[in-house]
């Protein structure tokens, strides 16, 4: 089921390399990827890592959670979406990607998810 829901969503994103269903502890619960060589596993665990750093500081300056966290390099664009009990949505994009698109996509995810995850 959400192996279908991923390959969907990133079907609509061009230039979407993976797109990982993630829990709480950072590990993919499901992934969908055309690139072999990411290693969704480490890159979903140091994300979560990041944005759980990002929000305990957003939470002392009392500016509300996290929603979206997005890391551009060189090589890779991360996006990581929050869905909600915990869980988040990892996309990587090529440099060419429509970075827009992606988030819009990824936003629109949780419609989807929201349900499942409860």
């Amino acid at each position: 089921m959400y192996l279908e829901r991923l390959s969907t969503i990133s079907s609509r994103v061009e230039g979407a390399l993976a797109l990982s269903l993630v829990a709480a502890d950072g590990m993919p619960v499901e992934s969908f990827s055309s690139d072999p060589e990411l290693d969704l596993e480490s890159i979903a665990a140091e994300m979560v890592a990041q944005a759980r750093t990002i929000a305990q500081q957003q939470r002392e300056l009392s500016v509300g959670e996290i929603r979206q966290l997005t890391i551009a390099g060189d090589a890779l664009t991360f996006v990581l979406s929050a869905l909600g009990h915990g869980h988040w949505l990892l996309a990587a994009l090529s440099p060419e990607a429509s970075l827009g698109r992606a988030r819009f996509e990824l936003k629109r995810a949780t419609l989807l998810f929201a349900n499942d995850l409860d």
